[in-house]
């Protein structure tokens, strides 16, 4: 089903009776579907990328595909994230039984909005961890970054790795401001040239989740920032190393070696690329479109 993938069981059906003549039931379409591995499903949500960022990705990973553990064990992965004190509750799962949906002890209650938020920093290595760098109110600007990220935690453990360690963190603007690039220079700290717009990449993201995943079962959820705050730093430290160890060593599997399949979607794209990148820009795990 190559195309029309937003219709329902029941527009399908319709169509075929239009064409055929022949009444089919929406059951029936969705039984023959499901039989050909075609099931309804969300559709993933992902960033909106320039040609520009498909490129520098599709070239960063052909860059990277045949890095070894022992190199990618010397990447020091970092990340900002956001936290709310009212929490997805999609992240927890309940028992209840049946017809029993809307009962309140079946309910989380959640406001439209996010509520007060919380933004953190952290990285990730094979042996190690950075503390939780939890910021206070206001942006992080260049300065900030500097002075409470890179000089208390990034150089720190620069000294302890040595001249080995490639610290990576995002392309956005923050971490490329002048006085990053010249504290980074002084401190002899390598940096990864990192794709802009690339989540599913970096491994720490499934560190946020777990994060956010272990707050939100708390028996007692955060209700104020300053709780927020705390648990993060709790749960942060409680992260048993062998999942970030894994983590780590999963960036040979986040690179595949062979690409395939552009969406039909995606032709002004078609109209600027080459051919070989025309086969190698879907990601099997790196959903770009």
């Amino acid at each position: 089903m190559k195309r029309g993938r937003q219709q329902s069981a029941s527009a399908i059906a319709q169509q075929l009776c239009t064409a055929t003549g022949r009444q089919v039931s929406r059951f029936t379409v969705a039984r023959r579907l499901h039989k050909g591995g075609l099931f309804a499903r969300r559709p993933e949500r992902c960033l909106p990328l320039k040609v520009g960022h498909r490129r520098h990705c599709l070239q960063w990973c052909r860059e990277h595909k045949s890095w070894t553990t022992d190199e990618w064990i010397r990447v020091l992965f970092t990340d900002k994230s956001r936290f709310s004190t009212r929490s997805d509750s999609q992240r927890v799962l309940i028992w209840r039984e049946g017809d029993t949906r809307f009962y309140p002890s079946n309910i989380k209650e959640r406001h439209r909005n996010g509520g007060p938020e919380v933004i953190v920093w952290g990285g990730i290595m094979l042996n190690g961890r950075t503390e939780l760098q939890v910021f206070d109110r206001g942006s992080v600007t260049g300065d900030r970054y500097c002075e409470e990220v890179l000089l208390p935690l990034v150089r720190l453990f620069r000294g302890a790795i040595g001249p080995d360690l490639i610290f990576m963190d995002d392309n956005a603007r923050t971490p490329r401001t002048l006085t990053v690039e010249e504290l980074l220079e002084s401190g002899d700290i390598t940096r990864m040239d990192w794709p802009a717009y690339s989540p599913d990449l970096n491994p720490i993201e499934h560190v946020w989740d777990t994060l956010g995943r272990r707050i939100a079962a708390r028996l007692h959820p955060p209700e104020i920032t300053q709780q927020l705050k705390q648990m993060l730093i709790e749960e942060w430290a409680l992260l048993p190393q062998e999942i970030l160890h894994q983590l780590v060593l999963s960036m040979r599997r986040r690179i595949p070696d062979s690409f395939s399949e552009i969406p039909e979607n995606s032709e002004p794209l078609h109209n600027k690329l080459t051919e070989e990148e025309k086969k190698s820009l879907t990601f099997s795990n790196y959903k770009i479109y």
